[in-house]
């Protein structure tokens, strides 16, 4: 059975702007077109709604970063430069499209170590490396020597691509690829508390 951008979104409780980044950026599998719809399978929509939420708890900081983007697109900016995430990009292409700059608090970034990026809700990529930073002239942040420790090219088996150099980096991308991160944020970058606080 296939469904249309609307259903697969009705089904998942997003909107479908939020599901069609997801088509936008190749995680999902099987999709085809009818006329000038893209259909989804329903398992494909099954499995997205089935993962887990990320077991953050398992981290051993108070707080992380979240990088939230969208598809991948040009900027305009300098040589061609894209923001954002696509399955179709190479790890080294990935890894500058993510790394800065952007409008955050770069202590609190480098204390959590780790920073899963999510699309529509979802670790898509997760970087490490994050111990250096450098504040532009527009106020935005860039990570120069952030490693790219793993990414998915599809969200609902998931397929996950570990790519750092070292295990436990390549632990910690297992661990989150491919799970389910809310966040809410009026930026780009939003913090998470890894252990909620017990209410009175």
């Amino acid at each position: 059975m296939l469904l249309t951008t609307g259903q697969a979104a009705e089904e998942l409780g997003c909107a479908i702007t939020t599901f069609r980044r997801l088509i936008t950026a190749e995680v999902l599998p099987g999709l085809s077109h009818r006329g000038v719809r893209v259909m989804t399978p329903l398992q494909v929509v099954q499995a997205l709604r089935e993962r887990p939420f990320a077991p953050v708890d398992h981290l051993s900081v108070k707080e992380i970063g979240v990088l939230r983007v969208d598809a991948a697109r040009q900027t305009g900016g300098p040589a061609g430069q894209r923001t954002g995430f696509s399955s179709r990009l190479a790890p080294e292409d990935l890894l500058e499209s993510l790394r800065g700059g952007w409008r955050c608090d770069a202590v609190s970034v480098a204390a959590g170590g780790v920073l899963p990026v999510t699309l529509s809700g979802y670790v898509v990529a997760v970087l490490t490396g994050l111990g250096t930073w450098e504040k532009r002239e527009d106020g935005r942040h860039v990570f120069p020597d952030a490693v790219l420790a793993g990414y998915v090219t599809d969200l609902a088996t998931p397929v996950k691509h570990l790519t750092a150099p070292r295990q436990a980096d390549r632990d910690i991308a297992d661990l989150l690829l491919g799970t389910r991160l809310p966040s809410h944020s009026g930026g780009t970058v939003a913090y998470v508390p890894t252990h909620s606080s017990s209410a009175n």
